[in-house]
């Protein structure tokens, strides 16, 4: 029983290193679509990946050991979430008590953290720009998401996302509760936040709405090719807990069988293919903001956050 816990742990991790790119894929390509145009493949990510890994990479002359060590950090954090959470199964796993909601938040904010330093390191004007914005994005985000995070605690009784999972799972009245449709709603804002998916970000690298893209603007290669793989999981792990722990906790493995495991693996994609849609459909349906606008989703998420936590305590 044990070895297989630890297999099925082993599991989880493999699954968002390796169906990442796939997600990504399917938005690139689903975005397209809603516009009207043909879109890449939607396994083009990891093309791309095999083709950064392939490059040579060219560094900066100004760059630190700052410079070296984001990348693997930031991938290393993204590693660390899927033992944490739910993504294959609803019963906790051998290391899952590592940590509760709270720090599988603080280890994704770590990987940003690095990010942001390591666009300030090298002086160039972009990473400068990329990581400023970046961190005033977080000074609304980063709140939201603790307080997110209370609120679902708060309902649950417990800081562990199993917990909230099997809360969810049998008590229809605790689903359908204001406090948690106001987590929902919340936290969906931050999906968009988290993912770049506001009207305020940019894939491409335009100078006025780069953010992410500003911030590793100076990399290249291998070193490259973690970061953006580590943005991908980053993206399937926040997908991961909207869908298994706030929107949709139904469908994971109980039993950790193999059978049940690629059946997991089939629901997860189907949650990601609904929750993806939705979030396609948001992003084209708005209209391009300017960058001081970014406040008002983010202020949105928080005041959902908000309303949840007082809701909680008056039921």
């Amino acid at each position: 029983m044990i070895l297989s816990n630890i297999l099925l742990q082993i599991g989880q991790v493999l699954c968002v290193l390796l169906l990442a790119p796939l997600l990504q894929g399917f938005i690139l390509k689903a975005e397209e679509r809603v516009q009207r145009s043909r879109g890449p493949n939607i396994f083009q990510p990891y093309r791309d990946l095999w083709k950064f890994f392939h490059k040579q990479s060219v560094v900066p002359e100004s760059a630190s050991w700052i410079y070296f060590l984001a990348p693997f950090i930031s991938f290393t954090a993204m590693l660390v979430v899927p033992i944490l959470i739910p993504v294959l199964t609803d019963r906790p796993l051998p290391l899952s008590n590592m940590g509760d909601i709270l720090g599988g938040g603080m280890v994704l904010t770590l990987g940003s953290f690095a990010i942001i330093l390591a666009g300030l390191d090298t002086g160039n004007v972009y990473g400068g720009i990329g990581s400023s914005r970046t961190a005033m994005l977080a000074i609304l985000a980063e709140p939201t998401l603790i307080l997110v995070f209370v609120g679902i605690s708060l309902l649950a009784k417990s800081m562990l996302p199993f917990v909230v999972n099997h809360l969810l799972l049998g008590s229809a009245s605790a689903y359908w509760s204001p406090a948690h449709l106001f987590l929902i709603l919340g936290f969906f804002a931050l999906l968009l936040v988290e993912t770049d998916r506001l009207p305020v970000h940019s894939s491409t690298h335009l100078e006025i709405y780069m953010i992410d893209e500003a911030r590793i603007l100076e990399y290249s290669g291998p070193l490259l090719a973690l970061l953006k793989w580590a943005s991908m999981m980053k993206q399937f792990i926040l997908y991961t807990i909207f869908c298994n722990v706030f929107l949709l906790p139904w469908g994971m493995s109980q039993f950790g069988t193999a059978f049940g495991q690629f059946g997991s693996v089939i629901t997860l994609l189907l949650k990601f293919l609904l929750v993806a849609l939705v979030v396609v459909i948001v992003e084209t349906v708005q209209s391009r903001l300017r960058f001081y606008r970014y406040q008002e989703p983010l202020a949105a998420g928080f005041l959902f956050a908000i309303l949840a936590i007082v809701s909680s305590q008056l039921l």
